[in-house]
């Protein structure tokens, strides 16, 4: 390929969508090698720390517990509505970031580990922090050592509370003990702290480093752990907690810690390693997930599945997981290895764009900042089917063009299409643009199309509609 066709290749499938190919320049691997490194700060007012967002969370609760009056009516609207501004303010900071970044290569690395790393809003217990937890365990990390990033989402306040581990006790631990001899009335409620919850350890095992057990198999295999791994590591996180008491009291202390009298006292085997009692297994238990082949061949696998194809080839997840392994786990080196393997060039799309990926591509092409996001925080792609910060489960949104390609789905581009394009049709050269934003990557067909137009917007929804625009 030219370089025209390379550097198409760079901005649309490494990056988010530019409005035209000048920046890339005649160095297209090169421009994203650039932007290794820790994620850009993101944009935005008002944005909270993880402990300000925790306390948001648990004044509204406390409002919700107050005796019913006038004043508690006033008092619950008021932190609801301070609740849904944090919330909302990340979704803009996140979006608006995106579109605006000089470094889009970075930011699709961030979504993809903040995607790898799920905390959903989808869960009432974690309104307030979501965005915090992408400021602040995921996009420093993203160009670290996985063990690095595992260490930072694993005992982020967002993480133990999305996954329950803020409520898990060692069946065996002080407050367990505790509570089982408080003497209780004929009929009264067992205590609330039951012991072990497995739900951040199973999904560590499973969905952040060695892969479903038995998956993988055209890639070699990953997985490899039994559900005694499972509650052996469960036992490892008893104890990493959030201290809400002292942080609503504005007591300043880690938003995160380890609280011995909830830990599983005693050795674990997680994986035939025996780990001892204490906060120090955790780390170790890590690192050694970490330097699993299952997880190095699982994560590779994700990372080409994302970039490059659906079922991306054999031989390019090899390529990265060897680097992986040569690296320790450096996910720059991964990274390097990516932009110059050679199946991630190939000159055809081959990727579909998720929802949020079409908008922000979308707002990059027009050229129009952050001011989309000012009215409607996500832009609309809520209503495309991808409410953003609030996957359906901790595996994240999918990565395949199956689960975003049924009619209704397809429809609602269209009408998100036609309406910006409504807005906007008249203001731009829809032609001029189809040119300088996908260069060789252009169809004659789609040209042709643009060209015929009726109109300014009719011109402008063929573009945001043609197959090269929606996929990279």
């Amino acid at each position: 390929m030219n370089n025209a066709s390379l550097a198409a290749v760079a901005a649309h499938r490494f990056g988010l969508g530019e409005r035209s190919l000048a920046p890339v320049g005649d160095d297209p691997a090169g421009w994203l090698l650039a932007q290794r490194g820790p994620a850009d700060p993101q944009r935005g007012s008002e944005l909270t720390t993880v402990a300000q967002g925790l306390r948001k969370y648990a004044e509204f609760l406390a409002r919700l517990r107050e005796p019913a009056n006038a004043a508690r009516a006033d008092a619950q609207a008021t932190a609801a509505a301070q609740l849904r501004d944090v919330v909302q303010a990340d979704v803009r900071a996140r979006l608006g970031t995106a579109a605006t970044s000089t470094r889009p290569f970075a930011e699709r690395l961030a979504l993809f580990w903040a995607n790898h790393f799920t905390v959903s809003l989808a869960k009432n217990g974690v309104r307030g922090v979501v965005g915090a937890f992408e400021r602040e365990a995921i996009r420093p990390h993203i160009a670290g050592r996985f063990e690095t990033l595992l260490q930072a989402a694993v005992t982020h306040p967002g993480m133990l509370r999305y996954l329950d581990n803020d409520l898990s006790a060692g069946p065996d631990s002080t407050v367990v003990r505790r509570q089982a001899a408080r003497p209780r009335e004929p009929g009264m409620p067992g205590p609330r702290i039951t012991g072990l919850n497995e739900n951040l350890a199973r999904e560590i095992l499973e969905l952040h480093t060695l892969g479903v057990a038995g998956g993988g198999a055209a890639y070699g295999g990953w997985g490899g752990y039994t559900q005694a791994d499972v509650t052996a590591f469960a036992g490892v996180l008893t104890g990493w907690r959030i201290p809400v008491r002292e942080l609503m009291q504005g007591a300043d202390v880690a938003p995160s810690r380890f609280d011995g009298a909830w830990h599983q006292p005693g050795g674990k085997t997680v994986l035939g390693q025996r780990y001892g009692a204490g906060p120090e297994a955790l780390p170790a238990v890590l690192r050694d997930l970490a330097r699993h082949p299952s997880t190095a061949r699982f994560v590779c696998s994700k990372l080409a599945r994302h970039f490059v194809a659906d079922d991306p080839p054999p031989a390019l997840v090899a390529r990265l997981e060897a680097a992986w392994r040569d690296s320790d786990g450096d996910l720059a080196a991964v990274t390097r290895s990516l932009v110059a393997a050679p199946e991630a060039w190939a000159p055809l799309p081959a990727k579909l764009k998720t929802p949020e990926e079409f908008v922000i591509s979308s707002v990059r092409l027009l050229g129009l900042g952050a001011a989309p996001f000012a009215r409607v925080a996500d832009g609309g792609i809520g209503a495309l089917g991808q409410r953003v910060q609030a996957a359906p489960s901790p595996a994240g949104w999918p990565d395949r063009a199956d689960d975003w390609l049924g009619p209704d789905a397809v429809w609602k581009r269209v009408e998100w299409a036609t309406r910006l394009s409504s807005r906007m049709g008249r203001q731009v050269d829809a032609r001029a643009l189809a040119a300088a934003s996908l260069g060789p990557q252009l169809q004659a067909s789609t040209a042709r199309q643009v060209e015929r137009a009726a109109d300014g917007p009719q011109a402008l929804a063929l573009l945001l509609l043609a197959p090269e625009f929606q996929r990279r």
